[in-house]
């Protein structure tokens, strides 16, 4: 049976209800539930699952409804009132503040607000960064949907007014040493990046932290900043304001590879820093930057190790291989291959992390020729269902095919996880491969939905005769409020090999694929 509860003219916002929807599938007697606002996309959701009722059809965009399908009426009301203790839970957890509703009235409480972090439906985006640029502050767009036109002429205007437009679909920075939206807690330091990626971004500064190094800013651009139609525009602004800076002594440039006259320009400027600039196009033309006496860096990890080698006074050496032995890397290439069937011989790389993904395409695709995905490197390589993987596969589960109507991966993991169980049941599967994004703004223990996936997953394929080869690596630094080495060590127990960084990850893939008979 299908149960609705409805409350009019009531709000909660769309994070806190999809984590809620996520609780109340776990109650027995639960087989469905969806806790939302009366939104179109909740509305076409909820007639997709079936949670539809007669009087479903009166809700309004101001209602806050809850629908369940369960065996009984009882369940309901538990359902109802673990509901209740959730908001209310939140509710005691943010009472000690005050949250002014308007812009106008934040300032009145505070005239030298400087910077604001704006969440907003994509659709009045563009207008509320407006109003914080026509008031001297800086912005910070979390959101997206907002046009490219309207990006354009936000952040010229902002460049106009010196101030910072960081996104749309900005998600990752750090200013003053305060981490903001996905971002984690690095030490203070003179390593100043810019980034127009959020989780290559969260990469390069975790292991900046991980290495020694810290950071004096680090600065997100949206990842649309260096398409020919916006220009670099903040790119060029922030690498300028990180030129002025005292405290920044080294620059980290990070992007997928942007279009060839746009990173002249922003490798022109570099060039003319005075400062050590390294640059980790991802994927890009190392040629390229050395062409302008700049430092090119082969992978996250490198352009991290080159950063806090510069910051240090250290030599600037390439990095490619492993931080543990070879003979250890050897060890657990031979313990892994030994183990499949002849069935087995691909990998599929499941990530919450866009860039981090992009990093592993690009790698595996160097080793093993084209790599199948939802944002493939080359068309052809486009998979035509995005719920079936093929030969070798890896997905973004950031992008929009699994985030429509759902919180980003980063902030509810449960779908990555159901992948990959799912996986698992594929008899030419060796090897799945997957990230973890710790940090503020991410689920409180992200490695909990994966470690029990990974046992399910094993499980599974140790019933079939099959052995399960699952490698991952963990984003984040023991300061973050998940705590590395706990992250770590949860998914080790779950029977996953855990390497320090995406890149070297991918390499034990490629030796372990490579290595199949």
């Amino acid at each position: 049976m299908v149960k609705l509860d409805i409350k009019q003219n009531t709000y909660y916002d769309s994070v806190t209800l999809m984590l809620i929807s996520k609780d109340l599938k776990k109650l027995d007697g639960v087989e469905e539930a969806l806790v939302g606002m009366g939104t179109d996309l909740n509305r076409d959701i909820a007639h997709n699952l079936g949670l539809v009722t007669p009087e479903f059809e009166t809700i309004t965009a101001n209602d806050f409804f809850v629908a369940i399908r369960c065996e009984n009426d009882d369940v309901m009301a538990a359902a109802l009132a673990k509901v209740d203790e959730l908001l209310t839970k939140k509710k005691e957890n943010s009472s000690a503040n005050y949250y002014p509703p308007t812009l106008s009235s934040a300032i009145k409480m505070d005239d030298q607000l400087n910077l604001a972090i704006i969440s907003v439906p994509g659709k009045y985006a563009a207008g509320v960064a407006d109003e914080c640029l026509d008031h001297d502050i800086n912005v910070m767009l979390f959101s997206d949907n907002v046009t490219i036109e309207e990006e354009k002429r936000l952040k010229e205007k902002a460049v106009s007014k010196e101030l910072l437009m960081m996104g749309p679909d900005c998600g990752t920075a750090i200013i003053n040493n305060v981490p903001l939206a996905f971002a984690n807690v690095i030490r203070p330091g003179d390593i100043g990046i810019v980034g127009a990626s959020g989780t290559g971004t969260q990469e390069l500064s975790s292991l900046i932290g991980q290495f020694g190094g810290g950071v004096s800013q680090v600065i997100g651009t949206g990842g649309r900043d260096l398409k020919i139609e916006i220009g670099g525009l903040m790119m060029t602004f922030a690498l300028d304001a990180l030129i002025q800076d005292p405290k920044t002594k080294v620059i980290a440039l990070t992007s997928k590879p942007p279009a060839e006259e746009i990173a002249d320009k922003i490798l022109k400027q570099a060039a003319a820093s005075g400062k050590p600039v390294v640059v980790c196009f991802v994927g890009g033309d190392p040629e390229q930057v050395k062409k302008y006496g700049l430092i090119p860096a082969l992978s996250l990890e490198d352009a991290a190790r080159k950063a806090v080698a510069l910051s240090k006074g250290e030599p600037v050496v390439d990095f490619t291989g492993f931080s543990a032995p070879d003979a250890e890397i050897d060890a657990i290439v031979k313990a892994e291959t030994a183990k499949f069937a002849p069935t087995q011989k691909y990998v599929r790389g499941l990530y919450t992390g866009g860039t981090l993904c992009d990093e592993a395409m690009k790698m595996l695709t160097k080793a093993f020729g084209g790599v199948y995905s939802n944002i493939p490197l080359k068309p052809e390589f486009k998979l035509e269902d995005v719920n079936v993987g093929v030969e070798n596969t890896c997905l973004d589960y950031g992008d929009d095919d699994f985030t429509r109507g759902r919180p980003h991966p980063m902030i509810d993991p449960s779908l990555r996880a159901e992948r990959v169980v799912k996986e698992s049941l594929d008899p030419t599967v060796a090897v799945i491969l997957a990230d973890c994004v710790i940090g503020y703004g991410s689920h409180p223990n992200p490695a909990e939905d994966l470690a029990d996936a990974i046992r399910t997953a094993k499980a599974n394929a140790e019933k079939d005769g099959r052995y399960l080869s699952v490698i991952t690596s963990v984003c984040g630094t023991e300061e973050d409020p998940q705590s590395l080495s706990k992250t770590q060590q949860q998914l080790r127990d779950a029977g996953a090999v855990v390497m320090p960084t995406n890149s070297q990850a991918t390499r034990l893939v490629e030796r372990i694929i490579s290595n199949i008979k």
